[in-house]
């Protein structure tokens, strides 16, 4: 099973994604280890992405899910698929590709960039990914501001019990 964490910058993908991966003993992957140098580069002068730039990143993701499923590996990728088309490429295999929605409000969100540290995705392309976030209708939905502990049970309970 592949279960895809998303949400916009400072959701705290890789965060919960490590913590549940971990829990469940399955392998994590990180979608931002996926990206081209030039989208690594523009979004680290503050420009935000466009399909363009996304495309090639997104294959390349949809090729590495069809590994692991193939493999018949258990993965935890964090991923901001913020809209539902690129969604739609990723999940072409319902059954055993699951998405869970990191949802948080704008002032948390802000904070949590402000305190980044070495990372590209700086508080200033935030508006350009809420602006960008198509809501999925398909995904568990987490409140993004719980604390870990409650998180993570919740999204397990949700992948055992649907």
């Amino acid at each position: 099973m592949i279960v895809i964490v998303m949400g916009v910058s400072g959701s705290g993908k890789t965060t919960v994604g490590k913590l549940l991966a971990q829990s469940l003993n399955w392998d994590f992957s990180d979608a931002d280890d996926f990206h081209p140098a030039a989208n690594i580069e523009k979004m680290s002068l503050g420009i935000p992405l466009e399909d363009a730039d996304r495309i090639p990143w997104l294959l390349q993701l949809q090729s590495e899910i069809d590994t692991w499923l193939l493999e018949n590996k258990n993965v935890v990728l964090a991923c901001s698929a913020l809209k539902a088309s690129y969604r739609e490429m990723l999940c072409r295999d319902q059954q055993r590709i699951k998405i869970v929605y990191l949802k948080a409000s704008i002032e948390l969100l802000t904070a949590r960039l402000k305190t980044r540290e070495n990372h590209y995705m700086k508080a200033d392309l935030l508006s350009s990914q809420l602006g960008t976030l198509e809501k999925p209708e398909d995904a568990i939905v987490v409140d993004a501001s719980q604390p870990l502990e409650a998180i993570i049970p919740q999204i397990k309970n949700y992948l055992i019990c649907g």
